[in-house]
């Protein structure tokens, strides 16, 4: 593979004059059996880069614990795009964004109370540097000076619209050339003085990033820093959904004239994102400006490729523009993958959570509740159990805080759900009047529906810490982590065909394939909120009526031939316990 370098306006690979063009792909977000699949498809679309975060809270799930296994083989991907003959820009972070949980970032981190995020603080750089010893270890061999495909490494990421502190930014650099990352170094914020101004460096190459208006913008960034080459770090060619809003769908027509644009004004682009994927299990992140807004399932971002993997219209006419100007853009070979309608699944089985704790989990005792980092634990829910005794006044109980949403059961009855996004009142708070002799059991289930991922409100703990009666807090919880990452322990019954189901409860059901399985898309109409596992694995999170996303994308290598375990987790309600299989999603 070649070096890239710069002088004056322009890129050179090899000494010759070259223009990137590079295609968002996180390796993370796509089943490893379609990485060759993707790659291809952004070959032949006419790209000759891939540009890839990593994920560190995937890569060091637990401190010092690390795995680049499996669908995080960040170097099999890297290896794949060789093989294609794609260059490869890497951007380690530490931290990404990308609508990502925690922005990347692992949970753990969140126990290092003193220990302020992306700045130079030295315990935090210590951190750092161990993951990027074990990462940087495996993409070192692949760089472009190594004979890989490897031509770019990014410098923490759009850190102007978080910070300015310089010196961490060269300490993040400092561990690459450590770590012997000899390629070229850049770093990436939007297009207005104050970001670039707090987020570049002066050695290294700047690009902006932006979704719109590519003729100005570059012009802002050449007019910001000269003599070097114009670069779109991100070209956002669609965006990503929140719940309760509608789906992100972008006008093609403003991405092709933008397009064209970067190639008349010799500039550079990376397509953000050329194909989105998935946020599988409970890796959604969350914004949080006004109010808090976890991020759906899906991450299809109206991208040049859809969540499976199907070519666009825009795909089809981004490579028509590519080959008027550059030659030699390859034929089309690959194939958009076969869908199937598997139709309706009884889930005739069921598995109630609260007679299933012990299988799941091992309390934890504690005066007051728990955070779920401060008990080992990074996603999923969290329950806390305690017994409240009288006489007792009617005062408002209040969960504080409620991140992200709480079910409160008192004597194993739903009485109230708190969340987040909407605010307590002393109407809507739950009281529980006891008189003398009288004891209520309360259960509190806490789901962790997203860390925020961007701006300011990045320590985003989750679960509650206080349970309080007016003013007074209530002591003595029991502490149920439920990661719900090994649901193998659940003890199933016969659902004797219930139309009414009361969450929280586990649903199973199976669902037969004969032949080779094939890509599919699941509906749970009649549900109302949780998650679903196919064959162990998470496929992620359900929210009805909230939407925009009515499916969940089920790639063909998550199933068999034969016989496959469905188990729906719904925490709320249910009207049936049936599921459908699409050969077609529905995104809103």
């Amino acid at each position: 593979m070649g070096i890239l370098t710069f002088k004056g306006d322009d890129f050179y690979m090899d000494g010759k004059p070259y223009t990137v063009l590079s295609g968002a792909m996180h390796y993370f977000r796509i089943p490893k059996e379609y990485w060759y699949d993707r790659l291809l498809k952004l070959k032949e679309c006419g790209f000759n880069t891939v540009e890839t975060y990593t994920c560190w809270n995937l890569h060091e799930p637990s401190e010092g614990v690390f795995d680049f296994s499996g669908n995080l083989d960040i170097g099999a991907y890297i290896d794949t795009a060789a093989e294609l003959g794609l260059n490869v820009i890497l951007r380690p972070g530490p931290y990404i964004c990308a609508e990502w949980e925690f922005g990347g970032f692992p949970a753990w981190l969140l126990t290092y109370k003193d220990v302020p995020l992306r700045c130079y603080n030295e315990t935090f750089i210590s951190l750092v540097e161990r993951y990027y010893k074990e990462l940087l270890g495996i993409v070192r061999p692949r760089l472009a000076s190594n004979g890989g495909p490897v031509i770019m490494i990014q410098v923490e990421n759009e850190y102007g619209s978080y910070g300015d502190d310089k010196e961490y930014l060269r300490a993040i650099a400092k561990i690459y050339r450590d770590n012997g990352m000899d390629c070229l170094y850049f770093t990436s914020d939007g297009p207005t003085y104050t970001m670039l101004s707090g987020g570049t460096l002066d050695e290294y190459l700047c690009v902006a990033n932006f979704g719109s208006g590519a003729k100005s913008k570059i012009g802002f960034l050449r007019n910001y820093r000269k003599d070097q080459p114009a670069m779109c770090g991100e070209y956002w060619c669609g965006w990503f959904d929140h719940w309760f809003e509608k789906h992100h769908v972008r006008d093609y027509n403003e991405i092709y004239d933008d397009f064209e644009d970067f190639l008349r004004i010799n500039a550079s682009v990376n397509f953000y994102m050329f194909h989105g994927g998935t946020n599988f299990g409970f890796m959604n992140g969350a914004n949080y400006a006004d109010k808090y807004q976890p991020t759906i399932t899906s991450y299809d971002y109206s991208a040049l490729l859809t969540e499976s993997g199907d070519r666009t219209e825009a795909y089809y006419k981004i490579r028509e523009i590519i080959g008027k100007y550059f030659s030699g853009v390859p034929e089309i070979t690959a194939k958009d993958s076969e869908k199937a309608a598997y139709g309706k699944v009884n889930l005739t089985e069921k598995a109630p959570l609260f007679e299933n704790l012990d299988r799941l989990s091992k309390p934890i005792s504690s005066p007051a509740p728990r955070f779920m980092e401060d008990v080992g634990q990074s996603y999923g829910y969290i329950l806390y159990r305690s017994t409240l005794k009288g006489p007792w006044d009617a005062w408002s109980m209040s969960l504080e805080p409620v991140h992200d949403r709480a079910h409160l059961f008192v004597n194993g009855e739903l009485k109230g759900v708190y969340d987040r996004t909407v605010p307590l009142t002393n109407e809507s708070a739950v009281k529980i009047p006891l008189g003398f002799g009288e004891k209520a059991e309360i259960d509190i289930l806490v789901e962790n529906m997203g860390r925020v991922n961007y701006g300011p409100k990045l320590r985003d703990r989750k679960g509650i810490e206080s349970v309080r009666f007016g003013n007074t807090n209530h002591f003595g919880w029991e502490i149920y982590p439920l990661p719900m990452n090994d649901l193998s322990g659940l003890s199933f019954a016969p659902a004797n065909g219930e139309k009414d189901i009361y969450g929280p409860v586990f649903l199973r059901g199976e669902l037969e394939i004969s032949g080779s399985p094939k890509d599919t898309f699941l509906r749970l109409d009649g549900f109302t909120k949780g998650f679903v596992t196919v064959n162990g694995v998470n496929i992620g999170r359900y929210y009805n009526p909230a939407g925009p996303q009515k499916t969940l994308y089920v790639p063909a290598p998550f199933l068999k031939q034969g016989k496959n375990e469905i188990i729906v987790f719904e925490s709320d309600f249910a009207v049936a316990g049936e599921i459908e299989f699409l050969d077609k999603p529905d995104l809103g």
